[in-house]
């Protein structure tokens, strides 16, 4: 399986291709469109781990040129729909996209022979996800786990006290698996067990 991020934009968002003979990208940030069409793969899926404006500003262009379907969690869509109206500034502008699924928890999405679960992880925004492949033992993780630190609570979208149950759903997952975030480096479950058991 090909999993390859693309960090982009002004806050190094991790978009990410990945996929076997079909593929996904998770939260397309600014500038990653060009990067990610050069390997030459077919973009079927867009995924959202949430809305904020680092994650979204290429879904537009990515879709216009791929034709991929977009999912995001209800309570994060006004947002991709409206760009900047989750009360975070706006640096440039964002084309707004409506999009074409909805995620929910429990929800499996199948890719090319890959099953995609969705876990919903409400903390760093109402409508955070994270997908989990768990035969692959690989959890892209968003905002809501990072390599030593969980996602921001002082945002103007943050709910601090969902945060805990959303890291006991993570910490639940197999000690041995891949974290890959929506900022920075890749980790494990067990690297992070500190984070997720606050």
């Amino acid at each position: 399986m090909l999993i390859q991020t693309f960090p982009s934009g002004p806050l190094e968002t991790n978009a990410i291709l990945f996929g076997l003979e079909k593929f996904a990208v998770i939260d397309p940030a600014l500038g990653s469109t060009e990067p990610i069409l050069q390997l030459g793969h077919s973009v079927e899926l867009i995924l959202l781990t949430h809305s904020h404006w680092d994650h979204i500003a290429d879904v537009y262009a990515l879709k216009q040129k791929t034709g991929a379907r977009v999912y995001v969690h209800p309570l994060d869509a006004g947002n991709l729909i409206h760009p900047g109206s989750d009360k975070l500034p706006l640096y440039f502008p964002i084309h707004g996209v409506e999009p074409d699924g909805f995620l929910e928890d429990g929800q499996t999405l199948e890719l090319g022979g890959l099953k995609i679960e969705v876990i919903h992880t409400p903390g760093h925004s109402p409508g955070c996800v994270c997908f989990y492949l768990r035969e692959q033992k690989v959890l892209f993780s968003g905002d809501t786990l990072f390599q030593g630190c969980i996602g921001g609570l002082h945002l103007p979208t943050a709910q601090p006290t969902l945060m805990r149950k959303s890291l006991s759903k993570l910490a639940a997952l197999p000690p041995d698996t891949r974290v890959i975030p929506g900022h920075g480096n890749e980790t494990t479950i067990h690297k992070e067990r500190n984070q997720l058991c606050r």
